[in-house]
Order: C-alpha cells, then sequence, then structure tokens
C-alpha cells in the first residue's frame, strides 16, 4: 500500500483529463485561476494574485499528488485538484485543493473531476476525506451531492497560510458503491 501513485496518468474522460501538475505549467494554471471570482468563497480570497497563487502553486508540486485539469475536447487548462495525505493505516485519502474555471461551473466538469478521482483512490482506500473552506458554500454543497457527509471542523493552514476554518467531508467507499 505504501506505493500508492498519486499521480496516476490514466484519469481521463469524456469531460477533462488530469495531467500530473509540472512547475512548467505554472503560467497556464495562473491564467485560470487569476480570476477573483473563482475564490470569493475561499479562505484566501486573494489567491488570485500571482504572489499568493505561487505560494499555492508550490504546495501543490511539492504534494506530489496535483493535476492540472484540462477540457478534454481542447486541451485548454480549466483547473487544478490534488490527492495528499494517504493513510495505508486506515486506509484513507484526501481529495481536495481543487478549483475550476468559471466557464467549468453549472456544466458537470467538477462532479466528472471528482468521480475519476475517487473512483481511483477506491480502488487503495476505503475511506476519502474533504476539506472545504468553511464559507465555501458551492464546494460544500457539490461534495454533498455527491453522497460525502459532514463530520466536523477544523482549522487547518494550507501551505504557507494561516489557518482557516474547515469543514471535514467523508465519503466511504461502501456509501459510493450504494449510490
Amino acid at each position: 500500500m505504501a506505493n500508492v501513485n498519486l499521480q496516476p496518468t490514466f484519469l481521463k474522460n469524456a469531460i477533462l483529463e488530469l495531467v500530473p501538475l509540472k512547475p512548467e505549467a505554472f503560467e497556464a494554471l495562473y491564467a485560470v485561476a487569476s480570476d477573483p471570482l473563482i475564490w470569493e468563497q475561499h479562505p484566501t480570497r486573494n489567491r488570485y494574485q500571482k504572489a499568493i497563487f505561487t505560494t499555492f502553486f508550490e504546495g501543490a508540486i511539492a504534494s506530489k499528488g496535483a493535476f492540472l485539469v484540462l477540457d478534454t475536447p481542447t486541451q485548454e487548462p480549466v483547473g487544478s485538484t490534488r490527492f495528499y495525505d494517504f493513510n495505508a493505516d486506515d486506509k484513507s485519502i484526501k481529495i481536495g485543493y481543487s478549483f475550476l474555471s468559471r466557464v467549468c461551473w453549472g456544466k458537470n466538469y467538477n462532479r466528472a473531476m471528482k468521480t475519476l478521482m475517487m473512483e481511483y483512490a477506491f480502488e487503495f482506500a476505503d475511506r476519502i476525506l474533504f476539506e472545504i473552506g468553511g464559507s465555501n458554500l458551492r464546494s460544500q454543497k457539490a461534495i454533498e451531492r455527491l453522497g460525502a457527509q459532514k463530520i466536523g471542523e477544523e482549522a487547518i493552514a494550507y501551505f504557507g497560510e494561516q489557518p482557516n476554518t474547515n469543514f471535514i467531508y467523508k465519503l466511504d467507499k461502501v456509501d459510493w458503491e450504494n449510490l
């Protein structure tokens, strides 16, 4: 179990493709992330600023589980997401740090992205956890629509940032299989 690949290269469907994030993707991803409305409900509301986004990007690269999300038909970057904190003892993993361009909102991109990730993760994990900013109602509703349940709140410091209140959601493999 310790050799779980957190950046597989085969996560793709007709809507989007998840490509392991590389340093050379910074400018392309920042072009997406520079939209202030993407971050309006996020604890780090100024992440659209290049200096703040740079810290986020450095954390994504350091995680060794981050992806550049591409629109499958156009191959244009539309966001990012990542796997992190795999725990072999309790067979859990976290999915998060996700954002998508506003052109993707309301068009099934988030569901398609999370479904690809969850189906892969449930090959080696029994539980997926999601840490979502306490003020991010859009992401909370989206993850609840996928069957995740809120199980708590925690102050979490993102890479290079101060702690913020996050809601913790879980989705167990048996619940996913029964959906």
